[in-house]
């Protein structure tokens, strides 16, 4: 056993001596090439250009041993820099967790540092809805009677004032209800004048008591009549001065007239010139636009969040998502059972009248402020359908973590899981962080 490792020691001596003797042929053959090589180029330069070769035969020894060594640093010079070897830039070290950063100068001055603090987080809830009239400030104005539309004095648009006539309708069920009017007028009077003829006769002992308790029964019920062909009247649309007008002279109109009832502007019209209308169909609708609502439905499990009086702003995005600030005014005390959501109102103020009931809108509401360990939103980036930020593990190195966020508000996230009190963070870059992360692993 002992001599067959001899031997193979003996073997590999032979072998290295071999190569090393190889190794020195092979370098001798080059200079010695070499040499002959510039002794041709130094002849045809002798025959062409003498004073050249006359000036390097006087140089010393070592710069013509220079010179042939020349084309070897050359040639080194172009190796190192083919290799990178001469590059200023930064090297960036290798990393071998693939979840740590390590930043360079330039990416230093794009990362802002901070620490993860418990601040009072006030919790935001984002809804969306729409703009809505304000139905304090809406009126559905009908016909009073049965008729057909004569003239028509309004149009969707237009400003209109409490009492002015919209529209007019002849009626021939209000020339029927004026005549029961002086009809009733009439017997009421009568039997207002037979009561009183009997309470004198009563008086003078000529009629019974009962004759008198029938004539002043047959009274009250006449004034009873009376009393309702007036109020039928007021129903038809006709205010209590033309009732008394009509009373004195006896003239029978036939024309009702359509008033708004509410000043504002008419945001609807549904008749045309002689249609025939009944007091159920609805003709001119008025808003005041001055005021509007905002709608939103919350879903059910997010109820528990929203109180009467907490602040709320109204983003449009019809209108470059402009912000209207307010209160919540309305928490509806029952979920709807097919959408399972309530309904959230607001009020706000259309000083300028660009908010138009329809537009989409989105209600954020915001909570009470509670103490909570936050993070900024600018610290977080999203990954693989998960939150994730950098924590700072030295001055050029950062490391990525998963952590567990709740929803946001004013600019903060608060933290469930992942991050403690005191540690330092990403504050700001944590996108230029991932990109340089992603390269460094790239690059490998």
């Amino acid at each position: 056993m002992e001599n067959m490792v001899n031997r193979i020691r003996m073997f590999f001596n032979t072998l290295f001596s071999s190569f090393a003797t190889i190794r020195q042929k092979l370098f001798v053959d080059v200079i010695v090439n070499q040499k002959k090589m510039y002794k041709s180029f130094h002849d045809q330069v002798e025959q062409s250009v003498p004073q050249v070769t006359y000036w390097y035969d006087k140089v010393p020894r070592f710069f013509k041993a220079i010179l042939l060594l020349l084309p070897w640093i050359v040639g080194s010079l172009v190796a190192l820099h083919y290799f990178n070897i001469f590059d200023k830039a930064q090297v960036i070290k290798s990393v071998q967790d693939p979840n740590i950063v390590i930043v360079s100068s330039d990416l230093r001055k794009m990362v802002v540092d901070g620490t993860v603090q418990i601040v009072p987080f006030v919790e935001e809830l984002r809804a969306s809805g729409r703009i809505d009239f304000n139905e304090l400030y809406l009126s559905k104005i009908g016909a009073n009677v049965t008729g057909r539309v004569t003239e028509i004095l309004a149009i969707p648009g237009q400003i209109v004032q409490q009492g002015d006539v919209l529209a007019k309708i002849i009626s021939t069920e209000l020339t029927q209800s004026q005549l029961a009017y002086l009809k009733a007028k009439s017997m009421s009077q009568l039997a207002e004048q037979a009561a009183n003829r009997a309470r004198i006769l009563f008086k003078e002992d000529v009629i019974a008591l009962a004759e008198l308790q029938r004539r002043e029964a047959e009274s009250k019920s006449a004034r009873a009549e009376y009393r309702a062909a007036n109020d039928e009247l007021r129903v038809f649309g006709m205010d209590q001065k033309s009732i008394d007008r009509l009373a004195q002279s006896g003239v029978i109109e036939s024309i009702n007239l359509v008033k708004a009832t509410i000043p504002g502007e008419i945001v609807e019209r549904k008749i045309n010139k002689g249609q025939v209308v009944q007091p159920s169909d609805g003709l001119f609708t008025i808003a005041d636009l001055s005021t509007l609502w905002a709608i939103s439905e919350v879903p059910e499990s997010n109820s528990y969040f929203i109180r009467k009086g907490q602040k709320a702003t109204v983003m449009i995005p019809a209108l470059r998502n402009q912000e209207i600030e307010g209160v919540v005014k309305y928490v509806d005390s029952i979920v709807n059972p097919q959408t399972r959501t309530v309904v959230v109102r607001m009020e706000i103020i259309n000083k300028t009248g660009q908010i138009k009931p329809g537009m989409l809108a989105t209600m954020l509401i915001e909570s009470q402020p509670t103490e909570k360990l936050v993070v900024p939103i600018s610290a977080v980036f999203r990954e693989d359908n998960h939150d994730h930020v950098y924590i700072r593990i030295d001055d050029d190195k950062y490391r990525m973590i998963s952590v567990k966020l709740g929803p946001e508000g004013k600019g903060y996230r608060p933290v469930i899981s992942g991050l403690s009190q005191g540690q330092e963070i990403a504050q700001d870059g944590a996108y230029h962080l991932n990109t340089e992360r992603k390269r460094q692993l790239n690059s490998k």
